[in-house]
């Protein structure tokens, strides 16, 4: 059976239990999210110990932001690793975009567009000018011109985002939750179904699935939704 296209979290409070989480949902999910957190703590350790023998695609979440020099060190830093995808923040601007692009040529640099815990409110207020998706649309096409190849972007602009960029781009869209699950501090969100309805090609879900009691429970029973609904 085809792992679901989902990339999950593993925002963990250790090593141990990042690898333990992974080895649970690799049999029913396509990629394994690494965050900043985990990284500054344990280093490139981590990717080895949650791809495991199961190889699955590691998605190294750190969103770079700096000078285009500094990037570009710092994605070769990465590269290897063989994460499967790296994270840009959009905002550094075309030239840092494509030092990442560079410096790593074997790995998908995703550009970050609006983060999703941002609503209009905090847009206006850091000079971002909205509406958000927008924002979201332009920092897209800054991005795919300066050779990201993927996006990350809310499921609230993933169909205009989509629109905007083709089909030979992948759209990565956190903020998703399961309909009835607690919105956290996401505050634009979708459930599974409606975030690949609208063009998403991978979406990124922690809680839901790391908060569960058997997280690969409840990683095979999204995983099995969404093959419903497709």
């Amino acid at each position: 059976m085809t792992p679901a296209p989902i990339a999950v979290a593993l925002d963990a409070p250790d090593l141990e239990t990042a690898a333990r989480w992974a080895s649970l949902v690799t049999p029913h999910v396509s990629t394994v999210k690494v965050g900043l957190e985990l990284y500054l703590r344990y280093g490139p350790d981590v990717i080895a110990s949650v791809r495991g023998a199961s190889g699955v695609r590691v998605f190294l979440d750190l969103k770079l932001h700096d000078i285009p020099n500094t990037v570009s060190g710092a994605a070769r830093a990465v590269a290897r690793l063989r994460p499967a995808i790296l994270t840009v923040h959009a905002g550094g601007g075309p030239a840092m975009i494509r030092a990442a692009v560079e410096a790593a040529p074997h790995t998908a640099i995703a550009a970050v567009t609006v983060l999703t815990s941002l609503d209009e409110a905090d847009l206006e207020r850091i000079g971002l000018r909205g509406p958000a998706d927008d924002a979201v649309r332009r920092l897209a096409a800054l991005s795919v011109e300066a050779g990201a190849t993927a996006l990350v972007c809310s499921p609230h602009e993933v169909s205009a985002v989509r629109r905007e960029v083709g089909d030979g781009i992948t759209l990565i869209t956190p903020g998703v939750r399961p309909a009835g699950a607690a919105v956290q501090d996401q505050a634009r969100v979708a459930t599974p179904e409606q975030a690949l309805a609208d063009g998403a090609d991978l979406l990124v879900i922690g809680r839901p699935i790391t908060g569960s009691p058997d997280p690969g429970a409840a990683a095979a029973a999204i995983a099995a939704s969404l093959r419903r609904a497709s």
